[in-house]
């Protein structure tokens, strides 16, 4: 029993901590949080207060009032703070492999599976709606990536549905912030023996393009793209 006080206690400042830093990242990008979160409280309590004293039980609905009010307050603190987290994520590189590491169980994520000089990028989701390829980038440029990844899969897997999208804010893109929730509405095709083998056939195919052999020591001359040029 002393041990596992002792660790809720350790645990206590760390989550205290980890909500003071959230909130403060939450300040930079949303500075009336605190004042919205606040009012969310205070009006809340007072109506079920109003209540109380109307119904003469002001002690008991004063108490369910203010648990009401601070279920109330942590829902809309969160979700400001998703909303911040999102705007400051919103265009850099990567931040659809951030969201995709979140989206739930029952999806195998793999970030980063096609890639070109300009950071445009490639991710890939495994769940019972299929494959799943999400991009970020340049639109015109991505294209050509999902088509390639889109073939690949094609030829080792014909059976099973892929599906594509490109993270952005323009036009036929889906928004980062909805991400997740445009995975969770995919239709569910495959059961969990099929999604297993899936990964399976995807594991094994990086694993063949990793292992493949390469030369060493110098290029020959023709391999470089000609014969050298003769001497005298």
């Amino acid at each position: 029993m002393a041990r596992k006080s002792n660790a809720e206690t350790a645990a206590n400042p760390g989550r205290l901590k980890q909500i003071a830093l959230t909130y403060k990242m939450t300040r930079k990008a949303d500075p009336k949080v605190g004042l919205i979160v606040a009012g969310v409280g205070i009006v809340t309590f007072g109506v079920f207060l109003a209540i109380g004293f109307l119904i003469d039980h002001p002690v008991y609905l004063g108490i369910l009032g203010f648990l009401v009010a601070f279920l109330a307050m942590a829902i809309v603190f969160g979700r400001r703070a998703e909303r911040a987290a999102f705007g400051q994520m919103e265009g850099q590189p990567g931040a659809a492999a951030a969201v995709l590491d979140n989206v739930g169980r029952g999806w195998t994520t793999t970030p980063a599976v096609a890639m070109n000089r300009s950071q445009d990028i490639v991710h890939r989701a495994v769940g019972k709606a299929g494959v799943v390829l999400i991009a970020e980038g340049n639109p015109n440029r991505v294209k050509s990536l999902l088509a390639a990844e889109k073939k690949k899969l094609a030829r080792i897997m014909p059976d099973v549905p892929v599906h594509d999208f490109i993270v952005g804010t323009g036009e036929g893109e889906v928004p980062l912030k909805k991400v997740r929730t445009t995975l969770l509405k995919l239709p569910r095709v495959l059961a969990g023996p099929q999604i297993t083998e899936v990964n399976d056939k995807l594991r094994a195919m990086g694993d063949l393009m990793s292992n493949m052999p390469i030369p060493k020591g110098p290029i020959p001359g023709r391999a470089r793209g000609g014969q050298r040029p003769p001497r005298g």
